[in-house]
C-alpha cells in the first residue's frame, strides 16, 4: 500500500511538471505573436439558450455565474501576468461572451461571425460565419495575437476541438492547434 501511494505521488508530480512545461512552451509561443487565441466564454450554467432567447436582451440568455465572472478575471490575469501581446479582442454578440471579454480584457468589439449556431434558429448561419471568420483571419495583418471570445460550437467546428468553459485554445492562422490552457475558477 505504501508503494502504491509513493508511485501515485510520483505520477502526480511528473504530470504536473509536464503540464507546467507545456504551458510555459505555449506562453513562449504566444510571446512570438501572430497566434489565434480562441476562448470559450467563461462558465455559464446550462447548455444552449432558453426558448425566449433574444440576442438584444441579456435577461433572456444563459449568463455567467459568479464562478464564471471569477474565471473571466483569471483569464485576464493570465494574459497580463504573462505579458501576452494582443492586437484586438473580438467577441460573439451573446451576452456571456461579451461579459467574459469585458471582465478579462475590458476593450473588445463584437463580430457576428463568432456567434453561436447551436440552436436551429442560428444553424443556417454556420457556413456564412465560418467563411467570414476565415476571410477575416486571411486579411488580418499584425505581429500581435488575435483573441476570439466565442462558443463551443464555433471552436469545435473550426479547430475540431471541444473546449471547456473558459478554456484558451491557441492555433496558428491555418487553424493548427498549438496548445490549450484551462483556466479554473
Amino acid at each position: 500500500m505504501k508503494s502504491l501511494k509513493f508511485f501515485l505521488i510520483i505520477f502526480i508530480s511528473l504530470t504536473t511538471s509536464i503540464k507546467a512545461d507545456s504551458n510555459k512552451n505555449l506562453i513562449n509561443q504566444l510571446a512570438d505573436g501572430e497566434k489565434l487565441i480562441f476562448i470559450r466564454h467563461a462558465y455559464a450554467p446550462g447548455s444552449g439558450d432558453p426558448n425566449n432567447f433574444n440576442l438584444n436582451d441579456c435577461s433572456t440568455q444563459r449568463n455567467l455565474s459568479v464562478e464564471g465572472r471569477k474565471q473571466a478575471q483569471y483569464i485576464g490575469a493570465f494574459f497580463k501576468r504573462n505579458k501576452i501581446k494582443i492586437d484586438k479582442v473580438l467577441s460573439s454578440e451573446w451576452c456571456r461572451c461579451k461579459e467574459t471579454a469585458k471582465i478579462a480584457f475590458n476593450n473588445y468589439s463584437t463580430n457576428s461571425f463568432l456567434n453561436s449556431f447551436y440552436s436551429l434558429e442560428y444553424a443556417k448561419n454556420k457556413d456564412k460565419q465560418i467563411h467570414a471568420l476565415k476571410k477575416y483571419i486571411k486579411d488580418f495583418k499584425s505581429k500581435k495575437n488575435l483573441i476570439f471570445v466565442t462558443h463551443y460550437v464555433l471552436i469545435s467546428e473550426v479547430l475540431n476541438y471541444g473546449p471547456s468553459s473558459g478554456e484558451i485554445v491557441v492555433s496558428d492562422k491555418n487553424f493548427n492547434i498549438i496548445g490549450s490552457i484551462e483556466i479554473n475558477y
